[in-house]
């Protein structure tokens, strides 16, 4: 195969689709979903024994349990992914749609109208879910979409894909609105993030390995997140109940997500109260505590945090824990530490939480709310196609929103500039 004339083919086949959809009606769009919901149910027994295909040859390779387990596809998957589908066509949609209509003294009315930002490449790993996610969130948004999974899901992408093209079909929608790319070259990736003339934004979800390599070699702008490494920071004025609540489900309720706390911080007048409570619940979780010698003066079965600790991100019953002098420090270190993804403080001090949430700067900055809730569905977009730490266009949860923009439009009768 020529990788890059296949790439150039289905890079010119979006762009035309892009056109079609950036017009096409939210009936349209919605029926889509519906229909394609619908070959997805119908298709089940073949969904079911694509996977089967990707599950051996994984096992085969020596793949991790862990990645076998986020490529296994059951038929409960298969019904969360037809009413994924139903879920994003019963969401509001956003193309369109015109804000901040202002008459100006010159008589015309100047606004912003939602636009759809053209052609979405994304590149993902291992879950095939995302295959029918992505291309619901590209779809009701208006765009087209290049989908390249990992080459261990290839045989169950590429079902689903057939799934997402018969939808379209049903409704009258070009079938190049969604395709996914065939190849398990990594070449091919290479080629997508290259063909600006294409392609107008890159989504990764993966690994920090596969996001680095395409913010690094991309000529198309992404939407990314490195990594993350979030905070929870528990003021003296904090309810101790709330927070131990709060810091207990921040870390422990799931180990393996980007929202998850990877350092807590204390302020010193009450880590005599609350540290070894703390601590007693995550060892009897089986977390493995690192922390300053403050902290480790509290709780002996503490190791030794370096410098190293407070720069990691674990995805693991690994946590940091610092005893910071007050809300200064805490900033302080959050700011120097954080991947801006997600940080939290626990207080009933509402002058504290305004400087927090003023001063941190992080996509998400919550008060007396677990890090957990950083995500696009717990944030009522409904879904997410990730979740962004840049700080231009999209940032934190990316959902329908973020996959637009905003274009200037102007309303007149008749009226020249003198």
């Amino acid at each position: 195969m020529d990788i890059k004339a296949t790439l150039h083919t289905i890079g010119q086949n979006a762009r035309a689709a892009s056109r079609l959809m950036a017009k096409a009606s939210t009936l349209a769009k919605n029926a889509a979903l519906i229909h394609m919901a619908q070959a997805i149910r119908d298709n089940k027994a073949a969904l079911l024994a694509a996977n089967a295909k990707d599950l051996a040859a994984a096992r085969t390779a020596g793949l991790e349990e862990a990645l076998i387990d986020r490529l296994t596809l059951t038929e409960k998957g298969v019904e969360s992914m037809a009413q994924g589908l139903e879920q994003v066509a019963a969401l509001p949609d956003p193309v369109g749609e015109i804000t901040d209509l202002k008459r100006r003294p010159s008589g015309i009315q100047v606004g912003k109208m939602r636009v759809p930002l053209g052609v979405i490449g994304i590149i993902y790993e291992a879950r095939p879910n995302v295959t029918a996610d992505a291309a619901a969130l590209c779809l009701k948004s208006g765009n087209a979409a290049i989908l390249r999974g990992g080459s261990e899901a290839i045989h169950c992408n590429q079902a689903i894909a057939q799934c997402v093209r018969m939808g379209l079909t049903a409704a009258g929608l070009p079938s190049a609105a969604v395709q996914v790319i065939e190849t398990t070259d990594r070449a091919a990736v290479g080629e997508l993030i290259t063909m600006p003339q294409f392609v107008d934004v890159i989504v990764p979800r993966g690994g920090k390995g596969l996001i680095e390599r395409i913010t690094r070699e991309a000529r198309v702008p992404v939407i990314k997140h490195l990594d993350g490494i979030c905070h929870v920071f528990i003021d003296e004025h904090a309810d101790l109940d709330k927070a131990i609540r709060i810091a207990d489900n921040a870390k422990t309720q799931r180990y393996g997500t980007c929202n998850t706390m990877e350092t807590l911080l204390i302020h010193r007048a009450v880590a005599k109260q609350v540290l070894p409570k703390l601590a007693e619940i995550y060892l009897g979780k089986g977390v493995e505590l690192r922390g300053c010698d403050q902290s480790r003066a509290l709780v002996s079965q503490m190791k030794s945090a370096t410098e190293d600790d407070w720069r990691t991100e674990y995805l693991a019953p690994i946590l940091s824990i610092r005893i910071v002098d007050d809300l200064d420090d805490a900033i302080e270190h959050i700011n120097t530490y954080s991947s801006q993804h997600t940080d939290a403080i626990v207080t009933e001090n509402y002058s504290h939480a305004m400087r927090f949430l003023r001063e941190v700067d992080s996509s998400s900055v919550m008060v007396n709310a677990s890090t957990r809730f950083a995500d696009g569905f717990e944030y009522g977009l409904g879904a997410e196609i990730g979740i962004s730490t840049d700080k231009i266009h999209a940032r934190g949860p990316v959902g329908l929103e973020g996959l637009t923009s905003q274009k200037w439009v102007v309303l007149g009768n008749g009226e020249v500039r003198g």
